[in-house]
């Protein structure tokens, strides 16, 4: 009884709800022995493609030719598509070339026979490593596509389908519990009052969340695949005893990535700021910029950020946060060097220039509506305070990573981050995106080994162990009410130096509801923005 979700038209994985959790997205057409060993291609022979195992041609020579060849403007380039029409086989050796030439691990990929694929998502999914790091994961478990028109949706504008929140999973397992993280925008226009932060999922279409095997019926609800479906919820609000029963209508959602900006003063008199920030998309940028602003107007001294659910996206916004955090003591420094294979010791493979540092950027980059080039505020600091969880990644422990290379204390309060020390370039070819993993990124210290997740409180010395402490999500409060746990555990440290005895095994006040604060949730969100991205 295993289930796996397809959102939208994709190829790609979500953490969703699942009799047996199921890791990977995929498949491919040759067969595999326990030991991931590749054998003769299933529907193909070797040699059928002219192809010989380990030679390969330029993947250039391969680019834009298409079984559906597009035309008119392309959105990324601002030209016109160059496509000509070619075939299953043109397309799958785009793939093989490409792969061996950025990779970053290109020679633990199996070679096979192109021509043995005649899905080019399937082809693709084997064009990875499946080796599993020592803790028993998948070495990569970020290997994915996007059609290109729904990337460029997500990732330009925050354009995504679902309801206007989004749901963090207790447990996915029987018995499982669902429960409203955060709401998309802070206004929650056209939402009922009741749905907030803490909202327990009780049923879907009828269909129990706790025991139920009709695990189908459940992935569609809560993650709708197109705008218009309607989806019947059974609710618990925080606080009541008697569920509610809402028909929700999917739509087109535009996130609200930085969200509940403010500052407060700590009972020993100093000056925090804290913020919500959900997601590095293209929005973030101006969104950032006027929520440090605001801050440094206030004259904070002290800054929480939240991360807890930020799964990542584009590197330039994580160094530009970083700069806005720390000023003056970034000058000149390295925000984040990237290490591609080691084809490619000393010229990027995807831009052909000079592998050069990320710097701490100072100005903006342009994202979206923002200018670029406009100098960006700063808050001056030495110190940060995070709230992670499970589900803070990529770009946003890039943040983590790039502060402490320069010596900025980060004291993080919650969970070990995912571990996602890798990034990639987008590269569409004939209409689909696909990323796969190019570089790696070290501080200006040079480290970068934190596969295994920054870790709160660690109990020993080691580079990806952060003061602070361990501390679960609190769902019985909103995020940015200073009785939130995490919250109150940093600006308890910020006071004493120590995260204090925070009520971590509080009980809402309904005898319905189980405990819902000092848990370990994760938020499930398209895998699109669970990464580190760069841009040409």
């Amino acid at each position: 009884m295993m289930s796996t979700i397809v959102h939208s038209l994709a190829l790609r994985c979500l953490v969703i709800f699942c009799a047996i959790c199921v890791v990977g997205c995929g498949g491919g057409s040759g067969g595999r022995d326990s030991a991931g060993n590749v054998d003769i291609p299933i529907g193909g022979v070797p040699g059928s493609s002219n192809w010989v195992k380990g030679q390969f041609l330029p993947a250039s020579d391969f680019e834009g030719k298409c079984v559906s060849p597009r035309s008119g403007i392309d959105p990324t380039t601002g030209g016109s598509y160059t496509e000509v029409q070619g075939t299953r086989l043109d397309e799958n050796n785009w793939l093989r070339s490409m792969s061996n030439e950025l990779y970053l691990w290109y020679n633990e990929i199996a070679d096979q026979d192109p021509a043995g694929f005649d899905d080019s998502l399937e082809y693709f999914a084997e064009l990875k490593t499946f080796a599993l790091t020592a803790s028993g994961q998948e070495k990569d478990r970020f290997h994915f596509t996007l059609p290109t028109e729904e990337w460029l949706d997500l990732t330009e504008s925050g354009i995504s389908v679902g309801y206007g929140f989004q749901w963090a999973l207790l447990s996915a397992v029987p018995p499982r519990r669902a429960v409203i993280a955060y709401l998309d925008t802070e206004s929650a226009e056209g939402l009922p009052d009741y749905i907030m932060r803490g909202t327990e999922l009780l049923s879907v279409d009828g269909v129990n969340v706790v025991n139920s095997d009709d695990i189908d019926t459940l992935n569609r609800g809560m993650w709708p695949a197109s705008a218009g479906e309607q989806h019947v919820f059974r609710l618990l609000p925080p606080g009541a005893t008697d569920p509610v029963t809402v028909t929700l209508t999917a739509k087109v959602v535009t996130s609200d990535p930085v969200q509940s900006v403010k500052s407060i003063q700590t009972d020993s008199g100093r000056k925090v700021g804290y913020m919500l920030f959900n997601d590095h998309i293209a929005t973030a940028e101006g969104e950032l910029i006027r929520a440090v602003s605001d801050l440094r107007g206030e004259g904070v001294e002290d800054l929480v950020l939240d991360l807890r659910y930020n799964g990542g996206g584009y590197l330039d916004i994580a160094s530009e946060l970083a700069y806005m955090v720390a000023g003056d003591s970034t000058s000149g420094r390295t925000f984040e060097l990237s290490r591609f294979n080691d084809q490619h010791p000393n010229i990027n493979p995807v831009t052909n220039r000079q592998l050069l540092p990320t710097p701490f950027h100072n100005t903006s980059r342009g994202f979206g509506a923002v200018q670029s080039g406009m100098t960006l505020p700063s808050l001056n600091l030495q110190r940060l305070f995070v709230l992670t969880g499970e589900g803070t990644c990529s770009a946003s422990e890039a943040i983590i990573n790039g502060l402490r290379g320069i010596d900025v204390e980060v004291v993080q309060i919650g969970d070990t981050t995912c571990g996602k020390p890798y990034g990639f370039y987008p590269l569409d070819n004939c209409g689909t995106t696909y990323f796969t993993i190019q570089f790696s990124g070290v501080n200006a210290k040079g480290f970068g080994d934190y596969s295994d997740g920054f870790v709160p409180g660690g109990s020993h010395q080691a580079e990806a162990h952060l003061p602070g402490c361990q501390l679960g999500d609190d769902f019985t409060h909103f995020l940015g009410d200073t009785n939130e746990a995490r919250f109150a555990a940093a600006l308890n440290y910020i006071d004493t130096g120590s995260c204090g005895d925070i009520p971590v095994n509080a009980f809402s006040p309904s005898p319905a509801r189980e405990r819902l604060s000092g848990v370990y949730a994760r938020v499930p969100k398209d895998i699109a923005r669970s990464n580190r991205i760069m841009v040409r």
